[in-house]
Formats: C-alpha cells, sequence, structure tokens
C-alpha cells in the first residue's frame, strides 16, 4: 500500500509504502474494545478504601443490655446502622489491571492503525519539527492542513521538543513518541498523523 507523504505546510512531499500487515488489517470492534478496557483499568490507582468495623474508632463495650430496655439489642457503636460507623462490603484496595496476552495487544494496535487508514484519517509527515516553540504559529500551520482539533501525531523515538511546546497549548492535539503508540489515544483522536520515521519504526515493531 502507498500513501502519499506532506510537510507542515501541506504539500505533498514523496511516497511512502506501508506495509499491509500492520496498516490493512480488518479492524474488530471487540478487539479494540477488550483493549481499551485494558488500558483503562490499568490506569486505575486503586486506592479507594472505606473502614471496616475493625478500623472504627470507639470502644467494644456492648452499648446496653440485650434485654429489658425496650430496645433493639446492639452489640457494638461501631456497627453500620449508627452514625460515623463501619461501611460493611464497602471499596477496599485493590489492584484493577485485566490480563490481555502480548498478541492480543499487538494486533489491536495494528487494527487501531488500519482503522485510520480505512476511514481516511490518516496523515504521514515527512517530519514534525517546528523552528521555535510559538503556539500561534503552529496553530497558523495545522489549521491550513485542516488539522486544528482532534488530532494524535506520533513521531519516531525523539520527539522534537520545539513541536511538542508548541502543540501543547492547543486544545485536543496530542503529541506522542512512536513507543508511545497506543489504542487508545489513537481511537479517542479524530485524526492520526504520522512521520515518516513513526512509519518506519511502527513497521519494525509490528511486522
Amino acid at each position: 500500500m502507498e500513501a502519499t507523504v506532506k510537510n507542515l505546510d501541506n504539500k505533498d512531499v514523496g511516497k511512502i509504502d506501508l506495509v499491509d500487515t500492520v496498516f490493512d488489517v480488518e479492524p474488530r470492534r471487540d478487539i479494540l474494545s477488550r483493549m481499551v478496557g485494558y488500558q483503562l483499568a490499568k490506569r486505575r490507582a486503586g486506592t479507594h478504601s472505606t473502614k471496616g468495623i475493625s478500623d472504627i474508632a470507639g470502644s467494644t463495650k456492648k452499648p446496653w443490655a440485650q434485654k429489658g430496655t425496650g430496645r433493639a439489642r446492639q452489640g457494638s457503636i461501631r456497627s453500620p446502622q449508627f452514625r460515623t460507623g463501619a461501611i460493611i462490603f464497602g471499596p477496599t484496595p485493590r489492584d484493577h489491571t485485566q490480563g490481555l496476552p502480548k498478541k492480543v495487544r499487538l494486533l489491536a494496535l495494528k487494527m487501531a492503525l488500519s482503522s485510520k487508514v480505512k476511514d481516511g484519517k490518516l496523515i504521514i509527515l515527512d517530519e514534525a519539527k517546528a523552528k521555535d516553540n510559538k503556539t500561534k504559529a503552529l496553530a497558523a500551520r495545522l489549521d491550513k492542513m485542516g488539522l486544528s482539533r482532534s488530532v494524535l501525531f506520533i513521531d519516531g523515538a525523539n520527539v522534537d521538543e520545539n513541536f511538542a511546546l508548541a502543540a501543547r497549548n492547543i486544545p485536543m492535539i496530542d503529541v506522542l513518541p512512536e513507543q508511545g503508540a497506543n489504542v487508545y489515544d489513537i481511537l479517542r483522536r479524530d485524526v492520526l498523523v504520522l512521520t515518516k520515521n513513526a512509519v518506519e519504526q511502527l513497521q519494525e515493531r509490528l511486522k
């Protein structure tokens, strides 16, 4: 598969071959959904916590006699029915990480890339570099290319610092190095922009 390479001035500057085994894989909603769930679960801190009856400060003495008071029997003022009492079956710290085979994770990344090709939402840049870190100048160039919102840029292993700083202040524009390419970020943005370096490195890693 052959794709056109553009520069930041929206001019065609060449062609590049895209490997079919990476950029022409039929997307499957179930695999992409599993991968997104895997990523989002892995992000969760799992630090939510509530206090059980053994964690509540208070006396261990029985509030009142079992019989003869006319009131319901009670065993502890730390029980959940009392104010400031325990929480029963509340959340406790745990690991939310899900298991997903490496082959499935790699396949999902290929499918995410292929889905952008299939939808005509993939753009190949010769390079993502800026002379300075001025947001206004970069925003004007991106607007000229029709990339003013919801775009993910993926560069090679080393992202240009000026480009990253300039893009940081533009809403819904993300910049990642090739090793940070992931299914969730690719799918959450409308347009995917890859540099030539990113394409070469992704193909080398995924083919």
